[in-house]
């Protein structure tokens, strides 16, 4: 099964605090959350992976 991740924005201005990133078979095991951007403020360096 692909990875899924959660991620959340940590900007004060943003609205959204949560999502999920579901990932396929041929993601990099490099891939970071450093590429993602949050899709409601746009920013990168808000994101943060959750650890369950």
């Amino acid at each position: 099964m692909p990875p899924t991740e959660e991620v959340r924005c940590t900007d004060d201005d943003c609205f959204l605090d949560l999502f999920e990133n579901h990932y396929t078979y041929d993601v990099p095991d490099d891939f970071e959350v450093a590429a993602l951007s949050c899709p409601v403020c746009g920013e990168t360096d808000s994101l943060e992976p959750v650890k369950l």
